[in-house]
């Protein structure tokens, strides 16, 4: 009679006394600059996922969940100091490429031609998807401040800036997108208010 495995248990305690181990073993202080610039971006990945909750789109609910799986790849990154193997399915390290950030590209210039020229700023509202979006929109933004901070004391792959400043953009389109979509108004700013 063979034993069942055990159970592994989600806590360690390894992170009581306010440190955290990086892929590869180093261990850091739970505030230490890489951990601050992968905890936004599993932030990132959350507000999106809060979003992506609220659309009915296939098309793009699928394009989101692509950009959330890349999101989890560009933790893993950051979390690491010396590159990571994905896994035994895929033998490269994790790493961020150009081509993540045109394909960012590809789907600016897709919605953007979707709806009306912007002629002022927009407020961060309307639908519940849209004002999501937008919400996402500020932590991509903060995420990629930490990345920035982060790369001024560290080496790390400068393409995930790029891809960063690119999701910014794209959320942004998203969330006017959504509220086109969702026949919401767009609320101007009103610079006399």
């Amino acid at each position: 009679m063979s034993k069942k495995p055990r159970k592994s248990k989600l806590y360690t305690r390894g992170g009581d006394a306010g440190k955290t181990s990086l892929f590869g073993g180093r261990r850091v202080p739970k505030d230490h600059p890489r951990v601050i610039a992968y905890g936004t971006i599993d932030e990132l990945n959350s507000a999106l996922g809060v979003s992506i909750s609220f659309i009915k789109q296939r098309t793009l609910v699928s394009q989101l969940n692509a950009i959330q799986n890349e999101l989890f790849n560009v933790g893993a990154e950051l979390a690491s100091d010396k590159p990571v193997r994905r896994s035994r399915r895929h033998s490269g390290a994790f790493q961020l490429e150009s081509a993540s950030t045109k394909a960012l590209e590809g789907l600016i210039d897709d919605y953007d031609a979707r709806v009306p020229p912007l002629k002022t700023f927009v407020l961060p509202a309307g639908s519940n998807a849209a004002a999501t979006m937008h919400y996402a929109r500020t932590v991509c933004r903060r995420a990629e401040r930490n990345v920035v901070t982060l790369a001024r004391k560290e080496k790390i792959n400068p393409e995930i800036v790029a891809y960063l400043n690119r999701l910014n953009d794209l959320l942004f389109v998203l969330a006017r997108y959504l509220n086109k979509a969702l026949r919401r108004r767009e609320l101007l700013w009103d610079q006399d208010t």
